[in-house]
């Protein structure tokens, strides 16, 4: 990855995904909404995959990259696992806006 984030539509998935991982290990500390996490999860990772397929060598403005890369920071400073399910959702979208898709 180059020193300015993610260079390519691929790149931006794979980073995004990685800190999609660790949102979903902390949202996972509900217990209640463990089934409800597991299909928002696998839902909304395999919209991320589909797009990294139909246009993952496509290169992207640097600024996306750098603003996904921001975006996973985010993420992984939440540590409140109610707040982290809010976000399960939220954070997919944007990953999707940043890179020209409907949220």
């Amino acid at each position: 990855m180059p020193a300015n984030g993610p260079d390519t539509v691929d790149a931006v998935v794979r980073e995004a995904l990685a800190a999609y991982e660790d949102l979903q290990a902390t949202a996972e500390a509900v217990d209640d909404e463990w089934m409800y996490i597991q299909d928002l999860t696998a839902a909304h990772r395999a919209r991320l995959e589909a797009i990294a397929a139909e246009d993952g060598d496509a290169r992207i403005d640097v600024a996306v990259g750098v603003a996904v890369t921001a975006a996973c920071a985010e993420i992984r400073r939440i540590t409140d696992p109610h707040r982290a399910i809010d976000w399960l959702s939220t954070f997919p979208s944007i990953v999707a806006v940043a890179l020209g898709r409907e949220p």
